[in-house]
């Protein structure tokens, strides 16, 4: 510090000298630019106080001043100060850019395409928003900073994106990595996915370190926030011809123009509001509605798949039981059959049985045979009645499992009838908020009209007052006259 403190014998700069540099600064740059509500603003620089203070009596006046500007220049020169300024611009334009984008589309009322230019302005916010705080890779070409690589990782976390990276990486006109990112938030767009993605990725911070710094936007909370605000960006209907597109070469270069309002201008009107509010929660509504009506149409596709099957494994527990009924009665006819034999062989004589030794080894081997079936039979009866009593619990739990998709039916049929009211009252409430314009306008047409109607009456008044003034002139100069010549 002290190379920076001058000789005693040297002149101290004085605040005149001061004020006069402050003024010739601020000449230069007269406006700043600020947030306000969710404009950038153009403000005066009306806030400084240039009155010169009173000389300094101390002697280090001008150690003072070098330590303060050696201060701010190391708080400006430092990395996650000025890291920390960038995330919170980028956070507020892509605010500014989706909001934006946002109004014009619904005013607008139609399909946006590639040369809408709030459309345009947003994919650059996002670029921007993306690159922030890229890690250099090195390549044999020298060193790339690219934003495609997390947006590849992102088919890892979500299946369905699987399909936007094969429809970027089949694009013949693509032939560099920054092409490729752009395309691929356009399809992103298109797909209405594009803040579920970036959610997704966001949240995968151990994926996003190998791309990005610590202190990079998508590292930080305000990548989260505007994840979030691209929600809203659902109810646009984009789209985009890539073929042919020259994604390549484009400079994205943000226009703060289209985001610049004076800061003295006037706001709209609270009926403007209040009507767009209500558009805003009607097409929320009508997107909700859609969401419910997919899930409605596939619960009822598994109910009527839980119903076939239902009815399949009835089909299939009527003919077990027919087998296990039929296995029976042969058991009871091959139990008829033994004890008939053995009966038989009791009663014999004994002259007999010498002599039918032969009929009766063979009713023994008929009687083993039959045994041996009768243990198969029940074996089997066994594997049916297990197969039955398995059927007849699966049958319970598909019937207990038709019972809770049909109550969860139930329930999201009252929540889409609930819906269609809130449709049809906030319709009603646009049509009576236009119907209240209309006759504000009326009214208000009728009052110009009586004003002009006064203003010109008015002015008859003031044109017979003037005559009449005119007239009083005439009769008191006649007066005049007359009065002399009665003397």
């Amino acid at each position: 510090m002290s190379a920076l403190t001058p000789p005693t014998d040297m002149p101290t700069p004085t605040t005149d000298k001061i004020t006069q540099a402050a003024m010739e600064t601020i000449y230069l740059c007269k406006f700043r630019v600020s947030m306000d509500g969710e404009w950038l603003c153009l403000r005066e620089l009306d806030d400084i106080s240039l009155t010169p203070d009173p000389e300094p009596t101390h002697e280090d006046s001008w150690e003072d001043l070098t330590d303060l500007v050696e201060q701010m220049r190391d708080d400006t020169e430092d990395p996650n100060y000025l890291m920390a300024n960038e995330r919170m611009n980028l956070m507020n334009m892509a605010k500014l850019s989706i909001k934006g984008l946002i109004e014009s589309a619904l005013n607008l009322g139609r399909t946006l395409d590639s040369d809408y230019a709030p459309l345009q302005q947003f994919f650059v916010v996002m670029e921007h928003c993306l690159k922030h705080g890229l890690k250099a890779k090195k390549t044999f070409l020298g060193q790339n900073k690219s934003f495609w690589g997390p947006l590849e990782l992102v088919e890892k976390l979500v299946p369905e994106a699987a399909e936007i990276t094969a429809s970027v990486k089949d694009l013949p006109g693509l032939k560099t990595p920054v092409g490729r990112g752009r395309a691929w938030l356009r399809l992103a767009l298109m797909q209405k996915k594009l803040s579920e993605y970036m959610k997704a990725l966001i949240n995968k911070k151990e994926l996003l370190s190998e791309f990005y710094e610590p202190n990079a936007l998508m590292m930080e909370e305000e990548g989260a926030i505007i994840a979030g605000l691209l929600v809203g960006l659902n109810v646009i209907d984009a789209n985009f011809c890539m073929k042919g597109e020259d994604l390549d070469s484009q400079v994205g270069v943000i226009d703060f123009s289209m985001y610049l309002k004076d800061g003295n201008s006037s706001k709209g009107s609270e009926g403007d509001g209040q009507i767009t509010a209500i558009l805003d929660q009607k097409n929320y509504v009508e997107e909700l509605n859609r969401h419910l009506n997919a899930t409605v149409n596939n619960l009822q596709a598994k109910v009527d798949a839980l119903e076939k099957s239902n009815t399949k494994l009835t089909e299939e527990l009527a003919v077990a039981n027919n087998r296990i009924i039929t296995l029976q009665e042969e058991m009871e006819r091959v139990k008829e059959e033994s004890s008939y034999i053995l009966e038989s062989n009791r009663k014999a004589p004994k002259q007999d049985r010498t002599s039918e030794g032969q009929a009766l080894s063979e009713a023994r081997k008929h009687l083993k045979e039959e045994t041996q079936l009768r243990l198969d039979v029940e074996k089997e009866l066994e594997i049916q009645i297990s197969m039955r009593q398995e059927m007849e619990l699966a049958m319970k739990m598909l019937e207990k499992d038709v019972c809770e998709k049909q109550d969860a039916l139930v329930c999201l049929r009252q929540q889409l009838d609930d819906l269609r009211a809130l449709k049809h009252e906030l319709a009603f409430k646009l049509q009576s908020s236009d119907l209240g314009v209309k006759q504000k306008s009326e009214l208000n047409s009728r009052l110009e009209e009586k004003t002009n109607q006064m203003a010109a009456t008015i002015k008859q008044l003031e044109q017979s007052e003037k005559d009449l003034v005119k007239q009083a002139k005439a009769l008191n100069s006649a007066a005049n006259k007359l009065i002399p010549k009665h003397h």
